[in-house]
C-alpha cells in the first residue's frame, strides 16, 4: 500500500509557508503528497475583484504545487467563510477518505486567525470520520479504515492569539527544502505586494527567517518547520508518529515538550 501524506491548509501560499519542507521531506522519503486549501484567497487583495483574485490565487496555488509535485485539490469555500459547518465538512471528507493518508498536516487550534483555526478542525474531523458510514459526504465515497496521524504546523505569528509561544513537539530538519519554498511562495505573485501592504511584510524573507527561528529552537538543524503531534484516539495507535518514522535523523522529538505532557495511563 503507498504512503500518503496531505496537507490541508485555510489559504493558497499557508502551505508553502508552514508545511511544504516537511511535504518535500516526505516525498523524498518515498510519500505521495496532497495539497490542499480548504479558502480560494477571494480575500486576498486590495487591487482586483473577486473573481479575478480567485482565478489568479487557483493558479499561483497550482503552479506552486506542482514545483514539489503535490497532487493539487480545489478549494471548497471563500476566505472568511472558513466555519466549522456541515456542508464544508461534508464537502472535505470525501476528499480526505479518496486520498486515505497515513499522515495530515494542518493549522493548530492555536493559530491567529479564524479561517486557520477552522481549518484545521475541519482537517480533524474529516479524518476522525473517515470510516464513519454514515457521516455527511457529498460526494459519497466509501469510508476507510486505516490509521492517520495528523499534525499541527506552527501558528504564522509563532504565538497563540493571546501571544503566547507555542512550542513545537518535533522539529523537521528542512534545508534541503528551503530553496523550494522559495519557489513555491514566489509562485503567489498576486500577494507580494498585498502582503506588504496589509502585514508590512515580506513573506519570503519571513519564511527564512522562522525556519531559521524552529531550527535554531531545535538545537539540531540550520531550518526547521515545527509540529505537535495530535492526541491519537480515534486515529492511530497511542505511539504511532510516522512523521518520525519516515524521516529518521531528519526528524528530532523535543523530549522536554513529550515529558511535559506524558500520562503514564496510555504507556
Amino acid at each position: 500500500m503507498k504512503k500518503t501524506a496531505f496537507a490541508i491548509a485555510s489559504h493558497p501560499d499557508d502551505i508553502d509557508y508552514m508545511m511544504a519542507g516537511t511535504l518535500v521531506c516526505l516525498k523524498n522519503a518515498g510519500y505521495e503528497i496532497h495539497y490542499m486549501n480548504i479558502a480560494n484567497g477571494s480575500c486576498g487583495t486590495n487591487q482586483y475583484d473577486r473573481e479575478t483574485i480567485i482565478r489568479m490565487r487557483r493558479e499561483e496555488a497550482s503552479t506552486s504545487a506542482k514545483v514539489i509535485g503535490a497532487h493539487f485539490h480545489e478549494s471548497i469555500t471563500d476566505d472568511l467563510e472558513v466555519f466549522y459547518t456541515k456542508e464544508l465538512l461534508e464537502r472535505l471528507i470525501p476528499v480526505v477518505r479518496e486520498v486515505n493518508p497515513e499522515i495530515i498536516l494542518t493549522h493548530g487550534p492555536y493559530d491567529y486567525m479564524e479561517d486557520h483555526t477552522n481549518s484545521g478542525r475541519l482537517a480533524v474531523t474529516a479524518a476522525f470520520s473517515r470510516g464513519m458510514t454514515p457521516a455527511p459526504c457529498v460526494p459519497q465515497v466509501a469510508p476507510v479504515n486505516s490509521k492517520v496521524t495528523v499534525y499541527h504546523s506552527m501558528p504564522h505569528s509563532i504565538t497563540d492569539q493571546l501571544r503566547r509561544p507555542i512550542v513545537p513537539g518535533i522539529f523537521v530538519d528542512v534545508k534541503e527544502a528551503v530553496e523550494l519554498k522559495k519557489q513555491m511562495l514566489s509562485c503567489h505573485i498576486s500577494q507580494g505586494a498585498w502582503l506588504d501592504s496589509s502585514q508590512g511584510s515580506s513573506f519570503i524573507n519571513d519564511m527564512v527567517n522562522r525556519s531559521r527561528y524552529f531550527g535554531k529552537m531545535s538545537g539540531k538543524y540550520e531550518f526547521a518547520e515545527g509540529w505537535i503531534r495530535h492526541n491519537h484516539i480515534g486515529f492511530c495507535e497511542p505511539g504511532d508518529d510516522p512523521l518520525k518514522e519516515a524521516l529518521g535523523e531528519k526528524a528530532a522529538i523535543n523530549e522536554e515538550f513529550e515529558n511535559s505532557i506524558k500520562i503514564d495511563f496510555w504507556d
